[in-house]
């Protein structure tokens, strides 16, 4: 949605308070200061700063963000008006801004580096000398690993849409063990959030996904198997996913082959 803009500047009272009881309820709880009727929010758990302005009290309503990675995936058309950040976005309801913020925080503190830079403040000074111990620390990057894609994919499995937590599985698509770094171990794009049954199937290589995000069946698999493995629609992917789901690929044609 593309606006003719001229912002308020300063911002009003309500105008204000509507923008930081926005940030707040998304995550972005610390206020920077406002320029040229930019208010700028930043977060303690999320990378990168966000900043939102209006033409009045009823809209249309605008967010920037300097977080190129979140830039990347959101994939919204961008408003041509000039302001801060990498990109800028108009809404013409404060509704459709709340959604657009809750896609914004959970993508910033999901996307490559932020799990690793928890994981590292968690475990630091964490021993490793015995098994016991090294396997708390993997522990502890499994779980972020899992609750950051939950965040990523916002709770749910994208092909069958099942959102119980107990039900949803973090599925990595260059394994654990033969990932070379804690960085790419802990990277969102390495991995998809499964339903347990399609978590099983992927896991041992029975099903994987082309560049388009569609399914692909190993002839091991069984039709009964491969009936119960329902989905509605494709998984959408990035690029990073594409260029490891090849690596994925290869495990599948190689039980072909044997």
């Amino acid at each position: 949605m593309s606006f003719d803009m001229a912002l308020e500047a300063p911002q009003s009272f309500i105008v204000r308070e509507e923008c930081e009881k926005a940030a707040s309820q998304n995550g972005f709880r610390r206020i920077l200061g406002e320029e040229a009727g930019w208010r700028a929010f930043a977060s303690t758990t999320a990378h990168g700063a966000i900043f939102l302005a209006a033409e009045g009290s009823h809209g249309p309503w605008f967010l920037a963000t300097d977080h190129a990675g979140v830039v990347a995936e959101l994939g919204w058309p961008a408003s041509p008006a000039p302001g801060p950040g990498a990109s800028r976005y108009a809404f013409a309801t404060l509704s459709e801004l709340y959604a657009a913020l809750n896609r914004a925080y959970f993508l910033a503190i999901s996307l490559p580096d932020a799990p690793l830079r928890d994981f590292e403040q968690r475990v630091g000074d964490l021993p490793t000398t015995t098994e016991v111990e090294r396997l708390i620390v993997q522990r502890i990057g499994q779980d972020i690993f899992r609750n950051r894609l939950l965040d990523y994919w916002q709770g749910r499995c994208p092909l069958t849409g099942i959102s119980d937590p107990h039900l949803l599985r973090a599925s990595h698509i260059i394994p654990w063990a033969e990932c070379e770094s804690d960085a790419e171990r802990l990277n969102v794009h390495n991995g998809l959030l499964l339903s347990a049954l399609w978590d099983a199937a992927f896991d041992r290589a029975l099903i994987t996904f082309n560049d388009g995000g569609e399914p692909e069946f190993s002839p091991a698999l069984s039709d009964q198997a491969r009936a119960e493995l329902r989905w509605h629609s494709p998984i959408k992917l990035t690029d990073s996913h594409r260029h490891r789901l090849a690596r994925h690929r290869e495990r599948l044609s190689r039980q072909i082959v044997s």
